[in-house]
């Protein structure tokens, strides 16, 4: 199938050549040319900068309307649609300085506008920052950003948390292909690593309009690193060392491009040892390896564009059962352990038409899970295959409004080859359609769809009925409409108001409708229920920004009601010293938001203070609190930017103080947890030596080597703390 559809691409790229191009100048308020701005056409994969002069030059692009876009630090970013009906089209563009980060273009929701343009308040951010805070993993620098949180095992297992929702009511893109990884177990973390992944764009709220079952409570879309521009060559090494895991990361990229033609692959390895407290002492296996390599080729003329990539991630984590026992550095796990291979194959593509284009996206995920107990044997072993299939076709646009259609389906497969089995063998097919549309008048913006989905979940019967590991075969389906309705205005020069209302849905997933047996890692005997219905909730959010010149203000808020939440709760039965505890269902509630502000006062052009505050508050119908709601926070942030003579560029320090409070809203089975106040330290910059650059940063994370633990951690019900201070040095070379 595959190879037919790169067949079909290259032949029409034979027959539909065009030589389109676009130039121009970009200049500031003064008319002085602009170099270095970054002008992109990211459906097209092509991007540019500007030269010395401000000039630019983007070519073989097809006979229709493109959304270009114009960004450069210190200046507000541009987004134009132009059309490209002679062979070459000329596009000067005027930049206005702006103090606040660049606008950024949202690929994760429908119509590709820039953040300042969308209906829907998105968070973006990109890996670089993240990585400048000096967290060790990719989880770990999420939960940075307000509204989203981790569940946590040691250092290695985090999973995403947003707004209070996380497990499979999260949903994972990467490559644009969704993550299926068996999310519903807590032990088991995302599987991605950061190396290779260029930004994170963060949906706080029901997504099922564009991402199907699983978005209720939100996605978490990577986009993966840029091709190199046009003609060019580029590459980079980077190395990291983490001080209290004795820790190390490596990556090493390579990138070229032509005109039409794009390569780029990566391969990065990450070994940490066990992660050392505050007393001194470190936690027995959690030391992790993770081997990491990604791959994209691309190619793209006047008719249409695609991109290949491929996604290999290794695995060796360590589980912690033992609390603080043998006091070692090495890095080879012990047993309990998983080995997790993970495979991931997209073909993204888009052919143009005269006044429409059409997106296909397909992808192959292969996730191979085995968890041993004492030896090289696993007990359990799953092999999970999922292929993704989505078909977006935007029509001409009418006027002011634009539209898509378009549909997605998913074919997956689970097989158990251990002697343990979590869940039976099953197949899960789902498929939707859906149409949204966006109306823009004035500096307002109307976007509204609807969509319509089913999910059909059938497994296999295995073992003696009611004995501990036996799963009665089951033949469900479901079904869900969905709708989103979003406003967005300005209600002056710098106040914009967005308002949403979106319904979203899960199906229960196997665990929830199958278990039978100890879960490991709970240690509870879990027992499902197959009679289990379909989550549904309808989400409002809210959000007001205000920004000027030197101030920017932000306050986010939302109230979202679930029917039929699915949770587990226990019977009072004891079997084989576990708890039992049955899967049921309830109405509930979570409300909360987030408020921050930015403070970059003038004349004082170096300095930057931020602060915010995230809070939610999560509650079944009966008044009773849900599990797993992360406790409020207070961040603050002082960020100074300098520049050092002729050997510094890019310089900045920065003072992070943040506040975790106190959760005594927790459920029957979980305990209360108390606050805490974690000091963090960054300094960091372009260094140059001759003509020799690199970047350099170097972290105190928890400075003050404090003992605490999260809420959300799972080794807090045996005491455990989180990790205490750590000294990260980092190092990236461009070559």
């Amino acid at each position: 199938m595959k190879k037919f559809i790169i067949a079909l691409f290259l032949g029409l790229s034979a027959i539909l050549q065009a030589q389109n191009s676009i130039s121009g100048t970009v200049t500031d308020l003064s008319n002085q040319p602009i170099k270095g701005v970054s002008v992109s056409l990211s459906e097209l994969h092509k991007e540019t900068t500007t030269d010395e002069n401000g000039k630019y030059l983007i070519s073989d692009l097809p006979n229709r309307n493109l959304r270009i876009t114009f960004a450069f630090l210190g200046f507000a970013t541009q987004n134009k649609t132009v059309r490209t009906a002679l062979k070459e089209n000329e596009l000067n563009i005027t930049l206005e300085e702006a103090i606040f980060q660049m606008d950024e273009v949202i690929v994760s929701t429908a119509f590709n506008k820039i953040q300042s343009q969308n209906v829907m308040k998105v968070e973006h951010e990109s890996i670089k920052n993240l990585q400048r805070k000096g967290t060790a993993t990719l989880i770990e620098g999420l939960a940075t950003i307000p509204g989203v949180s981790q569940v946590s095992t040691g250092t290695s297992i985090g999973k995403p948390v947003i707004r209070g929702l996380s497990g499979n009511r999260v949903l994972v893109y990467s490559q644009g292909v969704r993550i299926e990884n068996q999310q519903f177990g807590d032990e088991h973390g995302l599987g991605l690593n950061d190396s290779g992944i260029e930004s994170v764009e963060v949906i706080k709220g029901p997504a099922s309009l564009l991402y199907g079952s699983d978005a209720l409570g939100g996605v978490l879309y990577f986009n993966p690193e840029k091709f190199a521009n046009a003609n060019t060559f580029k590459g980079n090494f980077s190395q990291k060392y983490f001080a209290n895991t004795q820790g190390s990361n490596s990556s090493l990229g390579l990138k070229t491009s032509t005109d039409n033609w794009k390569f780029m692959t990566r391969g990065s390895y990450n070994t940490h040892s066990d992660y050392k407290i505050a007393n001194g002492d470190r936690v027995t296996n959690t030391r992790y390896n993770e081997t990491d390599f990604k791959t994209g080729v691309g190619y793209n003329n006047s008719s249409f564009s695609t991109v290949l990539r491929y996604n290999y991630n290794k695995l060796d984590l360590g589980i912690p059962e033992e609390g603080i026992e043998e006091q070692t550095t090495s890095k080879k796990t012990e047993f309990p352990k998983q080995g997790i291979f993970n495979h991931l194959l997209s073909l993204n593509s888009i052919l143009y038409f005269k006044n429409s284009k059409l997106d296909l996206d397909l992808g192959y995920i292969a996730n191979d899970r085995s968890e041993f107990e004492d030896s090289n044997e696993a007990v359990l072993h799953m092999k999970l295959k999922t292929f993704n299939y989505s078909a977006k076709y935007h029509l001409p646009k009418l006027g002011s409004i634009e539209t898509i259609v378009g549909l997605q389906g998913m074919h997956q497969t689970n097989r158990n080859s251990g002697e343990e089995y979590l869940i039976p063998d099953a197949v899960t097919n789902d498929f939707g359609v859906f149409g949204t549309a966006n109306y823009e008048w004035n500096t307002n913006v109307l976007q509204a769809g609807l969509r319509f989905d089913n999910r059909k979940i059938t497994t296999d019967a295995q073992g003696i009925a009611g004995e501990e590991g036996s799963f009665e075969a089951i033949n469900k389906s479901y079904d869900s409409f969905n709708a989103s309705l979003g406003y967005k205005t300005s209600l002056t020069d710098d106040l914009t108001l967005r308002l949403n209302v979106a319904s979203g849905f899960r199906a229960p997933n196997l665990a929830e409708l199958t278990s039978n047996g100890v879960h490991e890692g709970t240690n509870r005997y879990e027992v499902g229920n197959s009679d289990l219905k379909t989550e549904q909730n309808v989400q409002t959010d809210v959000n007001l920004e205000y920004k000027n010149s030197h101030f920017e203000f932000f306050v986010n808020g939302f109230y979202n009601h679930i029917n039929n939440y699915i949770y587990t709760s226990p019977t009072g039965e004891i079997i084989d010293s576990n708890l039992v505890f049955d899967y049921i269902q309830n109405n509930a509630k979570l409300y909360g938001g987030e408020i921050g502000l930015h403070f970059h006062p003038h004349p004082l052009d170096w300095l930057h203070f931020e602060t915010s505050f995230e809070t939610v508050t999560g509650e079944k119908e009966n008044g009773e609190y849900l599990p797993l709601i992360p406790a409020n926070n207070w961040d603050n942030t002082i960020r100074t930017e300098f520049k050092i003579k002729n050997w510094l560029e890019e310089g900045f320090a920065t003072l992070n103080v943040s506040s975790t409070f106190n959760q005594k809203n927790v459920s029957g089975f979980e305990t209360k947890s108390n606050g805490y106040t974690l000091v963090n330290l960054g300094l960091g910059g372009t260094v140059k030596l001759g003509k020799t650059l690199f970047d350099v940063n170097i972290n105190g994370n928890n400075l003050l080597d404090k003992k605490y633990i999260a809420h959300l951690s799972r080794l807090k019900t045996d005491g455990i703390p989180n990790i205490g201070r750590n000294i990260i040095l980092g190092i990236n070379f461009n070559l």
